[in-house]
């Protein structure tokens, strides 16, 4: 079985997919793609992914895979839905002939295909954004990222998926000194640090630990938790239950179902709880966000700017922090906010709602992020891992910093 991995470009994810493509959001321990790749099973073989021409730049150095390629000589192809994070454990087993939408009333105008095992034709008329007509099943569970919060609607569950597979690859023994209690498995990879005076609580799930990771003193982790690979837990850090880290962060204070998609600093004391990080973002020390509204109540939340208010599904549900996001030391972020890629916040007065791309905020009141000195920021950041940015993702910068611009004038 051929397999095509497809961004369709609907839903609005941003700023979760302002840098990359749907399938490589870290949707739980792991990105979707990997996900994928792992439920996929027998011949079930990915031979393209297709991404949107304004990312297409930035990720061609980094697929293995043809980029936006149709194979040839086919006789059907199993095509999956990016924004499909969980898809069914036998979709490899996809009956020819089989589109599923998903539809969630009868007047869902937001209608996909989340995945289709169909004939070349067929399949090329769903990559164009053509739902066929025929061989059509619908359903009204929500299957697909149609907004940033829909990351909180899935996280459980695929941290629980990528956690099962993950914890049946051997590691090491525990050093001493370190407490373990519960039955799930605590998997510490070859190369990890695990300082005296750590403790795993593994009695809800379990827990990861990737190579190079380091856990400092006092630490407490509660499983199901991942944390990849060379990132820093730090000292007397609590992290709590369905948390997964990407490589390369460092994490402090009190940390709750929160995925890190990987390069972002929170290392001071102040909770994080339901939230998604970007990469290349920084908390201040004392930042801290509310996620739970004082009414129990479901949390309303805007996706873009000038967008409406939605109904999120949610009654637990802290921030969406696109990259590049910064935050002066005690900022307050509240229940629900979206905060677009490259914002500067550094207001004594709450982060509320949905912020824009480039949003330069202090007690005087927001301005634009300049492009020169967001670039300068953006390279120095990067530079202190090492990292020097590729003129594809320079541009890509650019590109987002002058739609917001036009955004904001119109």
């Amino acid at each position: 079985m051929r397999v095509i991995i497809y961004d369709d470009g609907k839903g609005k994810l941003a700023p979760l997919t302002d840098l990359r493509p749907a399938f490589e959001i870290r949707t739980g321990a792991v990105t979707t793609l990997r996900r994928i790749e792992e439920i996929l099973t027998g011949d079930a073989e990915i031979v393209s992914l297709y991404v949107s021409e304004e990312i297409r730049p930035l990720y061609e150095d980094a697929s293995d895979l043809p980029l936006n390629t149709f194979p040839d000589g086919i006789d059907s192809v199993l095509l999956i839905n990016s924004r499909c994070p969980l898809p069914p454990v036998d979709v490899a087993s996809t009956k020819p002939g089989t589109i599923v939408v998903e539809k969630l009333s009868e007047k869902d105008e937001e209608a996909s295909v989340a995945y289709a095992c169909v004939k070349p034709d067929v399949a090329k008329r769903i990559l164009a954004g053509e739902i066929p007509d025929e061989g059509v099943t619908y359903t009204s569970k929500q299957i697909l990222l149609r907004r940033p919060w829909d990351i909180r609607r899935f996280r459980d569950a695929a941290i629980n998926h990528d956690l099962e597979h993950l914890a049946k690859i051997p590691g090491t023994d525990l050093p001493d000194c370190v407490h373990q209690r519960g039955s799930h498995p605590v998997v510490v990879r070859n190369g990890a640090d695990i300082w005296p005076g750590v403790t795993f609580d593994s009695s809800q799930g379990p827990i990861v630990i990737a190579a190079g990771t380091t856990i400092r003193p006092g630490a407490v982790i509660v499983g199901p938790v991942f944390v990849g690979e060379d990132s820093t837990i730090m000292d007397r850090a609590h992290i709590k239950a369905h948390t997964a880290i990407g490589p390369r962060c460092k994490i402090g204070g009190e940390v709750g179902g929160t995925i890190f998609q990987g390069l972002s600093n929170k290392a001071h004391e102040g909770h994080l709880g339901d939230s998604w990080v970007g990469e290349w973002v920084n908390f201040g020390a004392g930042t801290n966000n509310s996620n739970l509204l004082n009414t129990y109540a479901e949390v309303i939340a805007k996706a873009t700017v000038r967008g409406s208010n939605e109904r999120t599904g949610q009654t637990f549900l802290g921030a969406i922090i696109g990259d590049h996001v910064k935050f002066a030391i005690s900022t307050r972020i509240m229940t629900g906010a979206v905060i677009h890629m490259g914002a500067m916040l550094a207001s004594t007065t709450p982060v509320i709602g949905c912020v824009g791309r480039f949003t330069w905020a202090t007690d005087s009141g927001a301005t634009a992020f300049r492009l020169p000195r967001f670039l300068d920021t953006a390279r120095a950041v990067m530079s202190r891992r090492g990292i020097e940015p590729s003129e594809a993702y320079l541009e890509r910068l650019k590109e987002l910093h002058t739609e917001a611009s036009e955004a904001s004038s119109s």
